[in-house]
């Protein structure tokens, strides 16, 4: 008995011209770029290149940058957990209206965000004039450079936690009630192993984007070198100097450490994955 295959001709691409249309926009979007970074940095040579990346000026922007990007991201997890909890398992009037604020700071320009924030925090400010009396100061601090990273940094946590939390049924929760499991019980052994690498690539795109973060950053951080001078704008202070060589030396240590935490971050959810398969 002849067996006959029948092959439905599919409405993409084939796998050859796919992948090669894949790899040219990839290329030419990314790839091609970065390497013109590196590349104008390694002409710097190595003495160049770490006399120009580890300068005083560069690694208080680097202390700066990375620092106020981990703790906005750190605060931005458990406030995260709590609105796509919210949004998930709640079902309240406005609810649309929430979770369309929700990512405002994604449409909304980095600049108008920045304008904003330093409107109300600054000392003849709405919310700075109150706070000045009491000695707490945001605007022009580091403070300020949290604020408006964890600003731009919630919507990532949301969103990427919101699918995996809606995949945990109430079903699971009522099993482990049915056991005996008390609330808090229930959330640490059940509801977050099964989230936690959402959080953590959460916490990574949040990082990411608060190490690179420009618009919003500029003008409630003060831009004093050496004190709230972001990485990203001493790249545009060197620029503005014609000192290519140094410009590119301080982004690519941006680039890498960006780089770096998104590469930990997918580790560890293929260790995550790995596991779980192996239950």
């Amino acid at each position: 008995m002849r067996l006959i295959r029948w092959h439905r001709r599919s409405s993409i691409p084939g796998f050859g011209l796919g992948m090669g249309i894949l790899l040219t926009a990839l290329s030419l979007i990314v790839l091609i770029p970065l390497a013109a970074l590196v590349i104008k940095a390694a002409g710097l040579g190595w003495s160049g290149f770490w006399e120009a990346a580890t300068g005083a000026r560069a690694m208080a922007a680097y202390r700066l940058s990375f620092g106020t990007a981990a703790i906005a991201a750190l605060i931005n997890v458990p406030f995260g957990l709590l609105v796509a909890w919210v949004l998930v398992r709640i079902d309240f009037p406005g609810r649309r209206l929430v979770d369309a604020v929700v990512d405002l700071p994604f449409a909304l320009p980095t600049a108008v965000a920045g304008i904003s924030l330093t409107a109300l925090y600054a000392s003849n400010g709405l919310i700075g004039s109150i706070l000045e009396p009491l000695g707490i100061k945001i605007a022009y601090t580091a403070a300020g450079v949290t604020l408006a990273l964890v600003f731009i940094g919630l919507p990532f946590i949301v969103r990427t936690v919101e699918p995996v939390l809606a995949e945990v049924g109430r079903d699971v929760e009522e099993a482990a009630a049915s056991l005996g499991a008390g609330r808090i019980t229930t959330f640490r052994k059940v509801i977050l192993p099964a989230i936690s690498p959402a959080l953590a690539t959460g916490f990574a795109l949040a990082f990411a984007r608060g190490v690179g973060e420009y618009g919003s950053v500029i003008f409630i951080a003060g831009n004093m070198p050496y004190h709230t001078e972001i990485a990203p704008l001493l790249i545009v202070v060197q620029l503005e100097q014609f000192d290519y060589g140094a410009a590119t030396a301080i982004a690519c240590v941006v680039l890498a450490v960006s780089f770096l935490a998104l590469l930990a971050i997918n580790l560890v959810q293929s260790w995550a994955h790995r596991r779980m398969v192996a239950r």
